[in-house]
């Protein structure tokens, strides 16, 4: 079992190392803002991130999006999303997934914020060949806490030496996907 207290520090030290320019956390009245017009509460675990270590801009390769603001955010690109989603034969984004990282090329990392481990979950388009999104979406991780161990031990498949491991653990198709898609939770 991964202790969350020492989980967070860790994610702390990790990301003051890795920036120099790190925002500075998120108080309570903002996660509130962002829930509220996400329409969904935070996973714990993320809450705790943008609460006590960063408004973004540390984890991986392109890091966390800041919660809220201008431009590309938490809650901006969650709105965008389930915004082209609602009232449409085949929706894109699930509710509760909330973007947490772009990787670049329409491709996202999310938390889950419906499930009790804030899976991570992998939104990659480019398998889209019209209809459903069902193909688009993998489990990344089981958990938040489990997806920032992988990243803080660089094990990864995100990291750059990934496919020269044997012991390379890949996104699986997110089961829930299409149960999620259709149903509008």
């Amino acid at each position: 079992m991964i202790d969350i207290d020492d989980l967070v520090h860790r994610v702390a030290t990790r990301a003051a190392s890795d920036s120099r320019d790190l925002p500075g956390p998120v108080d309570h009245a903002r996660i509130v803002a962002a829930e509220r017009q996400l329409g969904v509460t935070l996973h714990p675990l993320l809450a705790r991130l943008y609460r006590e270590v960063a408004d973004g801009g540390f984890g991986p390769d392109y890091r966390l999006l800041p919660l809220l603001g201008p431009g590309s955010s938490v809650v901006g690109e969650y709105l965008t999303r389930r915004g082209a989603s609602v009232g449409v034969e085949h929706p894109q984004w699930p509710e509760g997934v909330v973007p947490i990282l772009s990787w670049g090329c329409a491709m996202y990392a999310g938390v889950d914020c419906l499930s009790e481990d804030g899976q991570v979950l992998l939104f990659e388009p480019n398998p889209y060949s019209g209809g459903s999104w069902e193909q688009c979406w993998f489990l990344d991780s089981a958990g938040l806490a489990t997806w920032l161990e992988t990243w803080l031990g660089g094990t990864g498949w995100f990291e750059e030496d990934a496919f020269d491991r044997d012991d390379l653990a890949e996104p699986q198709p997110w089961n829930q996907a299409a149960s999620r898609l259709s149903s509008g939770a």
